[in-house]
């Protein structure tokens, strides 16, 4: 089985792979902190509920936006799951041309993203990934990843908005009936929501102008079921995108 980890600045997700059925997922928290052995007992518990376990993984993928805590998950690997891991890197066989000024700064979450897109919907695609920070990439025709966009994800600018207006109340991540709000608390959630679908829908109509042909929208991340249902511009949302960009990757490094 592929055991595949995608690590983010807010969480960790994970999937088991058996053949092309992704058999197992799990979204958990993630934490810098947590040593080798920590998350060794983390994944067994995760696994055994499952009704599956470590030594049922042969491979691991992994990519990951948080440097600091790969030592952890690397001797993890080497010590309970008995495998060298997979670290999706610059050099890698992706299937995509990079064309970025400088192909080392594109995150690997971002490239996984990529691959599977063109892999399951074709190109020219655009990808968005509700994570810590929204990221809005753009793939050519030909196949060409071209960049894209970063934004502040939702809770950034949740926090900035409570932390930065004094008398502005913490509030429920909720879509209001109406934009209308006629109420603080109801006015801060229109402003955050709507505000947050019309972003979405502006770069994504922009970048799709500019990429010519017929594009598709893809939508994924932990809140991409909550914002991108809304979009104008979003024609699918795939929660597991991301893992199974790692599974096609992992596939053309054999």
């Amino acid at each position: 089985m592929l055991f595949a980890i995608d690590i983010g600045n807010t969480n960790i997700v994970m999937g088991v792979y058996q053949e092309n059925i992704l058999k197992h997922h799990w979204r958990i928290s993630t934490d810098i902190n947590k040593t080798s052995d920590e998350l060794a007992v983390l994944f067994k518990q995760l696994f055994t509920y499952k009704g599956a376990t470590l030594a049922d993984v042969n491979a691991v993928v992994i990519s990951s936006v948080v440097p600091t805590i790969m030592s952890a998950i690397e001797t993890m690997c080497a010590e309970y799951i008995k495998v060298k891991p997979l670290i999706i890197g610059p050099g890698m066989k992706t299937g995509l041309v990079i064309k970025f000024d400088n192909p080392k700064e594109v995150g690997a979450d971002r490239i996984v993203n990529a691959a599977a897109a063109v892999e399951k919907y074709g190109a020219p695609v655009v990808i968005v990934d509700f994570g810590t920070a929204t990221t809005f990439d753009a793939i050519s025709t030909e196949g060409y990843y071209l960049g894209g966009a970063i934004t502040p994800g939702i809770g950034i600018s949740m926090d900035a908005l409570f932390s930065k207006a004094a008398k502005l109340p913490r509030v429920e991540l909720q879509k209001p009936d109406s934009v209308i709000g006629k109420s603080t608390v109801k006015g801060m959630q229109s402003g955050i929501v709507y505000g947050y679908i019309g972003q979405v829908d502006g770069i994504v109509g922009r970048m799709k102008k500019e990429l010519g042909g017929t594009p598709v929208a893809i939508a994924t991340g932990g809140l991409a079921g909550f914002i991108a249902t809304h979009c104008e511009t979003i024609n699918y949302i795939d929660p597991f995108l991301t893992l199974d960009g790692l599974k096609v990757i992992y596939e053309r490094n054999l």
